[in-house]
């Protein structure tokens, strides 16, 4: 799933390169992925890009002041390069659902590798009118995001504190990867209530929160949309790499359930050697 450091990255590059070309062409190949149906993507035809920005998980392409095509990656959308920049691909890549072609003789691909379709795509007066941009809580990749956003966010909520990193209502832009992240670093353990957390323990969460999600959106900046997915593997030092050795501690890192997927963490680092249950 993409989150707040790759989108970041996949935002700029649009920015940089589409920014005062104008839209000649839309190919909507899967119309689930067009949530505003009175408003599909080809009204915005021979329209001209403004600029590109991120809410959360999600980009904002801005065609003028006052048109704006939100696009959500979902669990398993991404954006690639079509026509001359498609060059060498592999054959095994996702389908293009949406594709959006430019005077320039570019176009992008936005694509969904899941079994059901996570694409979607809204064209919007304010980004605000999506729901999913709506809610959206404080970013930690934002210079002005605070400790007392972050206090107001987590400190006191009875949920398990991965949950309450993942919950896009109280924290923009982390989910399953980045959580594992930060909570190897603030050597917290996933399934711990956050309201259960010492002060000494929010402060580790509150610095590691903000260190991982800007650290990973400085790294991930200026990497191709290409190369954003790989880079972003390997840079993980726990979540992806059950099996493998801690590389604080040298322990071996676990797997564990989580809501409806796996997640990964350090026993000696997080849990006090105890081991968390495996999806049954």
């Amino acid at each position: 799933m993409p989150e707040s450091p790759e989108v970041e990255a996949l935002a700029e590059e649009l920015g940089d390169r589409l920014t005062g070309r104008s839209l000649t062409g839309v190919d909507v190949v899967e119309f689930r992925t067009t949530k505003t149906r009175a408003r599909p993507p080809e009204s915005l035809l021979a329209a001209s890009v403004a600029g590109a920005t991120r809410h959360g998980k999600l980009v904002d392409v801005a065609f003028g002041p006052d048109t704006h095509l939100v696009i959500s990656l979902g669990r398993h959308g991404w954006a690639r390069w079509g026509g001359a920049d498609d060059a060498g691909r592999e054959e095994d890549q996702p389908p293009a659902l949406v594709i959006l072609e430019f005077d320039d003789g570019s176009s992008l691909e936005l694509t969904d590798a899941g079994d059901w379709v996570s694409l979607g795509l809204w064209v919007v007066d304010d980004p605000g009118e999506v729901p999913a941009v709506a809610k959206l809580g404080p970013d930690p990749a934002r210079p002005a995001f605070s400790r007392a956003e972050f206090d107001r966010a987590v400190a006191g909520r009875r949920k398990q504190v991965k949950a309450v990193l993942q919950d896009q209502e109280s924290l923009a832009g982390i989910g399953n990867a980045y959580s594992d992240e930060i909570l190897h670093t603030a050597k917290i353990s996933p399934v711990r209530r956050a309201a259960d957390l010492a002060p000494e323990e929010l402060d580790r969460l509150f610095e590691a929160t903000v260190d991982v999600i800007t650290g990973a959106v400085a790294a991930q900046r200026g990497v191709t949309l290409a190369e954003l997915k790989d880079a972003k593997v390997a840079a993980m030092r726990v979540h992806g790499r059950a099996g493998e050795a801690c590389p604080v501690c040298g322990d071996t890192i676990r797997d564990f359930s989580f809501a409806s997927t796996t997640a990964q963490y350090c026993p000696t680092c997080q849990t006090h050697g105890e081991e968390l249950p495996l999806k049954s």
